[in-house]
């Protein structure tokens, strides 16, 4: 039986938002394929690449946990 841990909330998609910026450019700007960004925006990611988060934080100059949330199990529950 497997337990309900949580998940990782990727929010690349407001940061985008609140940057100004759309898919296309982000892409250029990171050195990342189209399809790698909208899958992050759309929160399919089954296994996250550190090489990956640092072009975002990087491009984006955020942080980490600006771009990554963890949501409880117990928040989970309440969606």
């Amino acid at each position: 039986m497997d337990k309900d841990y949580g998940h990782i909330q990727i929010r690349l998609a407001e940061l985008l938002n609140e940057k100004g910026l759309n898919k296309y450019r982000l892409s250029h700007k990171a050195e990342m394929t189209w399809k790698q960004i909208n899958n992050y925006c759309n929160n399919e990611i089954t296994r996250l690449d550190p090489l990956v988060l640092c072009k975002l934080c990087t491009t984006l100059e955020c942080d980490i946990n600006d771009l990554l949330v963890f949501v409880p199990a117990s928040q989970d529950d309440n969606d």
